[in-house]
């Protein structure tokens, strides 16, 4: 058995890490591996973060061998540094998009659960994104692909840092479109003229059409899924050059459809089922190659690429669902429900991490770091030589040491809150504390096989030692000299934690609804079918994308 740390009985802070004697690491380890750190003469780097939607930590063949479709994403991992212990800040779409902008979990910023095509808010308005601080900085910042944090008024990313938007408003599934297919019959198409004849499903948006946005411009209602992937790879090629060329560093953040269903359906000869994500799989992994290509063809080296996931697969789409590797969360399992998306487990939240910066950071390095989604916005706010807004904390650290492999040391805490699987939303209770991993509630989400796992309370909490049981099989003993010495640190970082919170400025998201402020191009017509003509040729010196036509059919 590996022995508890040294530091575990010791008083703590939820948000420190320990690096003893940092100055000799840096001095030896820039010697060592021929890198160099950014510095002030040198400029501001560049950052690319791409956002994989539903993707599993094995959906990757640099972390799971069984995995064929992503050679270019284990060719990233070969010229970069592999994170194999990093995690989504929560584990559905909404929270982890917020945690990942603003550094902080929903506990502090407020957003702990889905927006609706119909919510009125989105992340508080009092919350600062990496996006403003980068743009105050200097920097042209873009977003591209999935936003789902708010889409009226000044929610929209347009309002929130961005000189550029590009994208739907929230999850491809959240709108009909004409070409459905992401439940098993398909969902219809939108319709074109009357509804009576509708077949209508309650898992199903039949009625109001997936648009599209350039800037606050609906520039296609419903949104063409077939070809989003190839619009989203040359909208992140035009604005890298359009910022390269400008002189100014930039900031992309491409939030990718992939790999949440609705998902592309192959040629008929490679069948269906797993061969239909592994088509969608092959096609998010030729996006990522072609960004990867363009950074590069703009300087190579001045340009941080940071790859991760928003939460773990979405187990009930059966075989149109990611792989989970080794994060199996057997023991949820045997209770009844999935232990991905929505949930606690590893594999819910538990998601791949690569890191590229050709002179800065190590290749083929891979990293046992306990790091966060968390972790990119201090981490980018250091790099680019700015402050942190004021006023607030943070739970996510400035990991550069780590990125620089000059450390592996990351959280000494790190907190997972409910996702909807079990407890009210928000709510933290689930940690982790070096290798051991405590649940005060467990619960599963709905299952391929229709089951859901009930939430269950644990007081002492359910510890698992991931060391030893990676799959969540079997927590330890309560009455085992491990569990007695690993429960009063456990305890004590969990209410260091939740005082720390409670103590923060907090702000709360608005969740109301109201069917208004739905995105719709012409509410005269069926479903909102409309197409707009021009809006393609904004620019980041027009980012409203005025003066479009409207074509509707």
């Amino acid at each position: 058995m590996k022995p508890p740390l040294p530091w575990l009985g010791r008083e703590g802070t939820c948000g420190t890490m320990g690096t003893p004697s940092l100055q000799a690491v840096l001095v030896v380890a820039v010697a060592l591996a021929g890198l160099s750190a950014p510095c002030p003469t040198c400029g501001q780097p560049n950052f690319i973060v791409i956002l994989a939607d539903d993707v599993g930590w094995g959906d990757l063949g640099a972390n799971w061998a069984e995995t064929k479709e992503t050679p270019h994403l284990d060719e990233l991992a070969a010229e970069g540094t592999r994170f194999v212990d990093f995690h989504s800040a929560a584990s559905t779409c909404s929270p982890s998009r917020a945690s990942l902008l603003t550094g902080r979990l929903g506990a502090r910023n407020g957003v702990t659960h889905n927006f609706a095509i119909t919510s009125v808010g989105g992340l508080p308005l009092n919350e600062t994104t990496l996006a403003e601080v980068l743009q105050e900085a200097g920097y042209s910042t873009g977003a591209i692909g999935k936003w789902h944090l708010g889409h009226h008024g000044h929610h929209h990313p347009s309002f929130r840092g961005f000189d550029y938007y590009f994208g739907i408003p929230y999850s491809n599934d959240m709108g009909c479109t004409d070409t459905p297919g992401y439940n098993l019959p398909p969902c219809p198409s939108c319709p074109r003229h009357g509804t009576a004849a509708r077949i209508t499903r309650k898992d199903c948006y039949t009625e109001v059409a997936l648009p599209l946005f350039e800037n606050v411009t609906i520039v296609q209602q419903p949104v063409n899924l077939s070809s989003l992937a190839g619009r989203y790879a040359e909208k992140a090629a035009w604005f890298i050059q359009q910022a390269s060329h400008s002189g100014r560093p930039f900031f992309l953040y491409l939030a990718l459809a992939h790999m949440h269903v609705p998902l592309g359906v192959p040629p008929p000869a490679l069948g269906q089922g797993r061969d239909i994500y592994g088509a969608g799989l092959r096609e998010m992994d030729a996006l990522v190659g072609q960004i990867k290509q363009v950074a590069d063809s703009h300087g190579k080296g001045n340009t941080l690429l940071w790859f991760t996931g928003d939460n773990g697969p979405w187990a009930q789409k059966c075989e149109l669902a990611g792989r989970l590797g080794p994060f199996v969360g057997a023991w949820q399992r045997q209770q009844g429900g999935s232990s991905a998306k929505q949930t606690t487990w590893e594999g819910g939240h538990r998601v791949p991490a690569l890191v590229y910066w050709p002179g800065h950071i190590p290749a083929r390095r891979t990293s046992h770091a306990l790091l966060s989604t968390l972790d990119i916005f201090p981490t980018l706010v250091a790099l680019a030589g700015v402050a942190l807004p004021p006023n607030r904390r943070f739970d996510g650290l400035d990991v550069s040491p780590v990125l620089f492999g000059w450390s592996d040391v990351g959280h000494k805490v790190l907190l997972h809150p409910n996702s909807g699987a079990a407890g009210k939303v928000g709510e933290i209770e689930t940690l982790r504390l070096a290798q051991y991993k405590a649940f005060y509630t467990t619960g599963g989400a709905m299952a391929c096989d229709g089951s859901v796992g009930p939430a269950k309370h644990h007081h002492p909490p359910l510890i698992f030692n991931l060391d030893r049981d990676i799959q969540e099989q079997e927590p330890l003993d309560v009455v085992s000299r491990e569990y007695q010495v690993v429960l009063p640190a456990i305890h004590r970082a969990y209410a260091q934690a939740l005082e720390d919170i409670s103590t923060d400025n907090i702000t709360v998201a608005d969740y109301s609804q109201d069917p208004a402020v739905t995105p719709c191009c012409n509410a005269r017509h069926v479903a909102c079918r409309c197409q707009a003509l021009g809006a393609d040729t904004a620019t980041l010196d027009h980012p409203t994308g005025g003066g479009a036509t409207w074509l509707c059919h």
